[in-house]
């Protein structure tokens, strides 16, 4: 006797609902993290690192000594009073270069040596003197290695610093050109009126094949993306092997016979299984990338080391919040790898132009250290205080947190009779059915 047709699943209002439920928050919690990290940078701009070099010697002119680089740092930090934007960090030219050269720093502003002697050239009453004299230069230098966004921002701000003294000194020259009896032509006022040349130049230079500074960031990307997805394809290989999951090969669904393993051991399996795959899934991108994208990069042999171990953390961290949680374990891990981390990772907008709460994010979200590890591989000769050290901490602290997390929550899943598919009373192993059964798709 024929049976009726179910039916339509569609017409179940509680796959309606619960769908629906997790679809809105996840769209709004993308949408809140992803574009309230980044929306308003400058309005959130807090205490950017820029060095502020005085070299400047000082000259005599008319009697007296001109000491124009220590007024350019007064005026400086007396406007930087009322603006906790930048941070300006006065320090030696070798100093500034060592911060340049380890990410301290998003740039500089460095008044050279002869700054003073260079104006009091230009007020001399000889014109022939004014003609031959230099101009008065300050230079900015950026570090797109620390960020691209943040060091455009630094230059920013070092050049309006450096306009703001120019005008300043100029309305003294303007002064003391005004006291003498020969009247200037209107040229020669418009050049004392702003007398310093600001010159923008690169602090730490990076190769053109650095993305900009962004090389770092994306690469960190890639890895995260790459333990995610290794954990994803750990996971159902695991289960398929165990019988807990069916494989589909186009109309044909393979089965193999299921085996009542514990919880830990199953997690042990697909951790044993990540930390394989990590190294081909590291060997890989590092191939992909510098050897056929011809990306910069340098320590060939610790970046190969870092790839696998930031794709065996990542996995392994993923697999424990499967083991944990289950299904929603895998949104919980998007949210986290992702979702969370890269907003606050200061890849693109520095740390110093994100609000509070992703300032808070940053100091234990995985990709911030990650992306500050590969900066420091790629761009500042793998020293160990440019975020190597920061990295490897984080993730040796990651990657013991996924351990104990993911075994004491499967070791009591066990212990409680938890087991995710219950050995029925009285079965043996020979009841099981045999390894490989096939059935069609739709069986």
């Amino acid at each position: 006797m024929p049976q009726p047709n179910p039916p339509s699943v569609l017409r179940r209002p509680r796959l309606w609902i619960g769908t629906g439920l997790i679809a809105a928050v996840v769209s709004m919690m993308f949408a809140l993290l992803y574009v309230g990290g980044n929306v308003n940078p400058r309005g959130n701009l807090r205490d950017l690192p820029v060095a502020l070099v005085n070299g400047d010697r000082g000259a005599d002119a008319g009697g007296r000594h001109l000491a124009l680089g220590d007024q350019v740092v007064s005026g400086i930090r007396k406007a930087a009073e009322g603006d906790r934007s930048i941070d300006w960090q006065v320090v030696s030219r070798a100093e500034a270069d060592k911060r340049l050269g380890s990410g301290k720093v998003f740039g500089a502003l460095v008044i050279p040596e002869d700054f003073s002697a260079t104006v009091a050239a230009l007020s001399s009453p000889q014109p022939a003197a004014q003609g031959k004299a230099a101009p008065p230069t300050i230079t900015v230098l950026t570090n797109q290695a620390a960020g691209s966004i943040g060091s455009s921002m630094s230059s920013q701000a070092a050049q309006k610093a450096a306009h703001a003294a120019s005008a300043s000194i100029g309305q003294e020259l303007l002064k003391q050109a005004g006291a003498q009896k020969t009247a200037l032509p209107t040229a020669a006022q418009l050049k004392l009126a702003d007398p310093v040349t600001v010159a923008v130049a690169d602090g730490h230079p990076l190769g053109a094949r650095s993305a900009m500074g962004l090389s770092a960031f994306y690469y960190a990307l890639v890895l995260v993306v790459c333990g995610m997805l290794g954990a994803n394809l750990v996971n159902s290989q695991v289960d398929t092997a165990l019988g807990y999951l069916h494989t589909d090969y186009g109309p044909i669904r393979k089965r193999e016979p299921v085996q009542h393993t514990s919880r830990v051991r199953t997690l042990a399996i697909g951790m044993a299984l990540m930390l394989g795959m990590s190294v081909v899934m590291g060997t890989l991108v590092e191939v992909a990338t510098v050897g056929i994208l011809d990306m910069d990069a340098s320590h060939l042999g610790l970046l190969w080391l870092y790839s696998v171990a930031t794709i065996a953390v990542v996995g392994m961290g993923s697999l424990a919040l499967f083991a944990a949680f289950g299904t929603p374990g895998m949104l919980l891990a998007t949210i986290v790898f992702v979702a969370m981390a890269v907003p606050s990772s200061g890849a693109t907008v520095p740390l110093q132009a994100l609000p509070g709460f992703f300032r808070a994010l940053a100091e234990f979200e995985p990709l911030r250290q990650i992306t500050e590890g590969l900066r420091s591989l790629l761009y500042y000769g793998a020293q160990a205080d440019a975020g190597l050290t920061r990295a490897w901490t984080s993730m040796g602290v990651a990657l013991v947190a996924a351990l104990v997390f993911g075994f004491a929550v499967t070791r009591l899943y066990d212990r409680r009779g938890l087991h995710r598919i219950p050995h029925p009373a009285g079965e043996t192993p020979a009841a099981q059915e045999p390894a490989g059964a096939t059935e069609p798709a739709g069986a």
